[in-house]
């Protein structure tokens, strides 16, 4: 045994049972920064993560704090409390009866009466909270309370109606609170409260708490999902939006996505979008490979863009890129750098066959016709490719919200341009 486990077991069998109980108890000394309360005279804070990241836990104890007015959670007991899930079964089965729900984060001594038929939880010290359901806005109207927790608002059925009736009851004692659980998604109520000056808000993806997670469900769960639109908003606790006029939509690309390309590829292209500069404050340089296989089915291989990169960096990274996946050639557009580009790779290696491409028309105008074959299912992604997909996702008729430029996009299109859309030599068949 080393010397920290023998301070560790001497030090446990020093303390009393009543020690032991609080020390299992004593949420502060378990939770991560992220599940304890922000700083601030916020109302409602909003804790977003994925799935499995310990926001119910988050919850209950917050709740359990509150109602014992212990600091800094509280400075004085709460007496009232609404406890909101989606449903009423939801509420029971999750926040007051799960396994991190209310009656789990309390030691016996200080446990509340759970009475179902009455759907309330009282506590020794005489606190008392309620459960409602989202599926019912009006039972909220009447009834009076200190504090709130809503869970998993994202999916309320009638959020706005249940939310308002909420607001109006939370108006007991100095300072009514709320705390919001859930799972983002992009819902009218929860963007308009992430942008409320009120809100403090606190984020864990599901990796956070693997250490109390089944062993598997990293292999099984995280890796499949990992990257793709639902990963990141179920397991990254991301608020994923799609852009109104963007030319691509997230669920297209998911149900485009496979996760291994065909075993023969009639042609591979390495594609560059290179910068003008180099240096921090310069474009990425967009390097994305694709193959065509003997159906006309694209598939885009690999995003290995590079941010802030020399010139003999991304050339060099091109050049590995075009060996290791035995690709025809690499094709580069020279709108910014002329006959800079081609000359530094063929520096680098003469063998390597380059085929200029040179923009006469705008992004999107180029962009719509590799738009029109995502759209006729012939394009597909093979993994998730989240950075390239955001990309994707956000340019409209005038280019990237951010006004950066779709360095990775650009690339992908100049691929997929040549191999589906332009002129092409004579093919060959390798295996990948």
């Amino acid at each position: 045994m080393d010397s920290s486990k023998g301070l560790q077991a001497n030090f446990l069998a020093s303390l009393t049972p009543n020690e032991l109980r609080r020390l299992v108890y004593d949420w502060e000394l378990w939770a991560r920064p992220d599940q304890l309360p922000p700083d601030g005279d916020w109302i409602s804070w909003l804790v977003l993560g994925g799935r499995g990241a310990g926001k119910t836990r988050t919850g209950a104890e917050w709740v359990k704090a509150l109602v014992q007015g212990r600091p800094p959670f509280a400075s004085q007991p709460y007496g009232r409390i609404a406890l909101i899930g989606e449903t009423l079964q939801d509420a029971r089965d999750v926040m007051v009866e799960g396994v991190s729900g209310l009656l789990a984060v309390h030691d016996k001594q200080d446990r509340p009466n759970w009475q179902p038929s009455r759907r309330r939880l009282e506590w020794p010290n005489g606190a008392v909270a309620q459960i409602f359901s989202a599926e019912d806005p009006e039972s909220l109207r009447g009834p009076q309370f200190g504090a709130a927790w809503g869970d998993e608002l994202a999916k309320w059925r009638h959020a706005e109606a249940t939310w308002d009736m909420l607001q109006f009851g939370l108006r007991l004692g100095q300072k009514p609170r709320q705390i919001v659980t859930t799972t983002p998604k992009p819902t009218p109520l929860l963007k308009r409260l992430m942008a409320d000056p009120t809100s403090a808000i606190s984020h864990a993806p599901t990796r956070a708490n693997l250490a109390n997670l089944a062993p598997g469900f990293l292999d099984t769960i995280v890796r499949r999902y990992e990257g793709s639109r639902l990963g990141r908003q179920e397991l990254d606790g991301e608020l994923i939006e799609d852009r109104a006029d963007a030319l691509w939509k997230r669920d297209q690309l998911d149900r485009l996505r496979v996760d291994d390309p065909p075993a023969t590829l009639s042609r591979i292209v390495v594609a560059i979008d290179p910068p003008a500069t180099s240096g921090k404050s310069a474009d990425a340089c967009g390097l994305v490979v694709a193959g065509l296989d003997g159906d006309g089915l694209c598939f885009i291989l690999r995003d290995s863009t590079l941010n802030s990169a020399s010139p003999t960096a991304w050339a060099n990274k091109a050049i590995a890129l075009y060996h290791r996946f035995e690709a025809d050639c690499v094709v580069a557009e020279v709108n910014q750098g002329g006959e800079m580009v081609t000359t530094i790779l063929g520096n680098i290696d003469a063998s390597v066959p380059v085929r200029s491409v040179r923009a006469t028309r705008g992004k999107y105008l180029r962009a719509e016709p590799v738009s029109a074959l995502y759209e006729q299912g012939r394009v597909r992604h093979v993994g998730n490719m989240a950075e390239l997909e955001d990309e994707m996702c956000d340019f409209g008729l005038d280019g990237l919200t951010s006004g950066k430029s779709p360095d990775r996009l650009d690339a992908m299109v100049w691929a997929v341009t040549h191999l589906c859309l332009a002129d092409r030599s004579q093919p060959k068949v390798r295996a990948i």
